[in-house]
């Protein structure tokens, strides 16, 4: 599977971005996948998943704000990003998963997209 994340950009506080990331390959509905991000200097964190049942996840600071969601026939997930604030700046990768762990753990998934960054400005 390939991955191909899209979408990021400037943004000032309290708007929002639409976040893409499109998967290669026929297989697409059965991946858990799953929206991780970067900070400089920070590690890698849990943003959002979506499993391949359809039922979702979110980091706690995400909850309320944050919206993934998948189209299958298009091989695609969506995170939709509102009331975005300047500590949400950040590069944002997609990831996808076959397994049954947790959907939390970078470790879990094992195909990642290249990253599109998201700056938030105040």
């Amino acid at each position: 599977v390939q991955l191909q994340a899209y979408g990021g950009g400037l943004v000032q506080a309290g708007g929002s971005l639409r976040l893409s990331c499109a998967a290669s390959g026929r297989t697409f509905a059965s991946y858990s996948m799953g929206w991780f991000r970067q900070a400089p200097g920070k590690d890698r964190e849990f943003v959002a998943a979506i499993l391949w049942s359809d039922a979702t996840i979110y980091a706690e600071a995400m909850k309320g704000r944050f919206t993934i969601s998948r189209d299958n026939a298009k091989n695609t997930v969506y995170l939709q990003m509102n009331s975005l604030k300047p500590e949400d700046t950040a590069v944002y990768y997609c990831a996808a998963r076959r397994n049954s762990g947790s959907a939390y753990y970078t470790t879990n998934y094992n195909y990642w997209g290249q990253g599109t960054l998201v700056t938030v400005s105040s």
